[in-house]
């Protein structure tokens, strides 16, 4: 009560009271001590009378008072579903008639107030790391992989060997577990994997690898076809280690079921959201990164799915740091998917309840999120039966993405690759633009 009380000016006109019963119990609900309190606070001192004998009685006929609130909220459902069909309009207003398009470096600089905007009002900025980085590492044993020969990858060592590096052109690689501080007891985590063929002195392009909904780092490592993600990931992180990349597979704190929307419900009174902690944790990770010899800190990409193809779209347009972005099984009509009610595809029918972010609407769909991470590579991954939606939504809105690319002369950096598969990594158009982008040679 006592800090509620210091919200409020002194002359608060209805001065805030706690009632009690004796000794301090609590009442119970609608006590007449709570309901003197208040009506004195509404200025009508007057003391309480019991009820009368006979209760009150509504005098209306054929009065539906089911009926009268089914009307009321079929006006709000009318009123939002309105704002959907004039929120493209509302973006229009807000971000593309006030951005430059003459050159690359317009465009920056006329974007950087927006970024400021959606870290600060849409998803909330909390302070950069605090503590220390103090980074903790361990190697990990892999048991035998159904690709690579076991002799690749289980052997870790301190310091790669280019005697283990290569065979029958696969590359091994040897697994880290990383933790790095960021504020006390927050952390951020992931697994490293170096490719062996590195030579003394050499740096490499890095890939992040993000998992998904309830995944986890290894989720994007394991090429065991009977684990759980294994049908979703693909190895991924595996494959483009083997591909001579180094790769970083991060923790995303999306986990738990409904234990991290408690996290996303208690941030959003703060004026921030689960993102708030994760941009901090990879601009962490960045930081450790960089400073690594064999890393070409110029060289840091992104690479999503699913959780991670959110991730994808609202960390790299936030840290220039990820010079490349690739967004898979995600990219959407994200504003319609939110909000509206005429499609199975729609979030309101599903239990991700954490999904809504303030006044996205009227300010950054996924096109406007893509075009803060230009003038970087961008790329989509896009499976035909993927079901987050339908192909139509993913194309109509990556079509303002290409058209923005194409006006300030990059086209070449941004790509969509439809595929025949569901809600997956496909590994073919990503790689070769990985490869492309990253200046890192296809492998044998």
């Amino acid at each position: 009560m006592n800090r509620a009380k210091a919200f409020f000016p002194s002359s608060l006109p209805f001065p805030l009271e706690l009632a009690h019963g004796g000794d301090g119990k609590t009442l119970g609900l609608g006590s007449d001590r709570a309901l003197s309190a208040f009506l004195k606070s509404l200025g009508a001192p007057h003391p309480l009378q019991p009820i009368a004998t006979a209760a009150p009685f509504d005098l209306r006929n054929n009065f539906d008072s089911g009926e009268r609130q089914r009307r009321q909220v079929q006006e709000l459902v009318n009123h939002t579903q309105r704002l959907l069909q004039l929120s493209e309009r509302a973006r229009d207003d807000f971000f593309w008639r006030k951005t430059r398009t003459g050159s690359t470096e317009d465009w920056v600089s006329s974007t950087k107030p927006f970024k400021d905007d959606l870290w600060d009002e849409v998803i909330g900025r909390f302070p950069k790391a605090s503590e220390p980085i103090n980074p903790r590492t361990r190697s990990i044993e892999f048991k035998a992989s159904s690709r690579t020969s076991n002799s690749l990858l289980t052997r870790p060592s301190a310091t790669p060997s280019p005697s283990d590096g290569e065979r029958d052109g696969v590359r091994g690689w040897t697994a880290y577990d990383v933790t790095l501080d960021v504020w006390p007891d927050v952390f951020a985590w992931g697994v490293l994997l170096v490719p062996k063929d590195l030579t003394p002195g050499e740096r490499r392009p890095v890939v992040v690898c993000q998992h998904g909904l309830e995944g986890l780092p290894m989720d994007t490592i394991d090429d065991d076809p009977k684990r759980s993600g294994y049908p979703y990931y693909k190895a991924f992180a595996a494959r483009l280690a083997e591909r001579g990349f180094i790769t970083f597979a991060p923790h995303n704190p999306y986990r738990g079921h409904d234990d991290f929307r408690v996290l996303q419900r208690k941030a959003n009174p703060l004026k921030k959201s689960l993102f708030s902690v994760i941009l901090a944790q990879h601009d962490r990770i960045l930081d450790w990164l960089s400073g690594l010899p064999f890393v070409d800190p110029q060289h840091i990409c992104f690479y999503g799915l699913s959780y991670g193809g959110k991730t994808a779209m609202r960390v790299p347009s936030l840290l220039d740091r990820y010079c490349l972005s690739i967004c898979s099984a995600d990219f959407n009509e994200w504003i319609r998917k939110n909000v509206t009610v005429d499609s199975s595809y729609s979030y309101l029918y599903t239990g991700e309840y954490e999904m809504v972010e303030f006044n996205l609407g009227h300010t950054f769909n996924y096109a406007e999120l893509a075009a803060l991470i230009a003038p970087r590579p961008f790329m989509v991954e896009r499976g035909h039966n993927d079901g987050v939606a339908p192909d139509e939504w993913v194309a109509y809105e990556f079509a303002k993405v290409r058209r923005l690319y194409d006006t300030l002369g990059i086209g070449d950096r941004t790509a969509i690759e439809f595929f025949n598969g569901p809600h997956t990594i496909n590994g073919v158009g990503t790689f070769e633009f990985l490869h492309k982008h990253l200046n890192w040679p296809k492998p044998k």
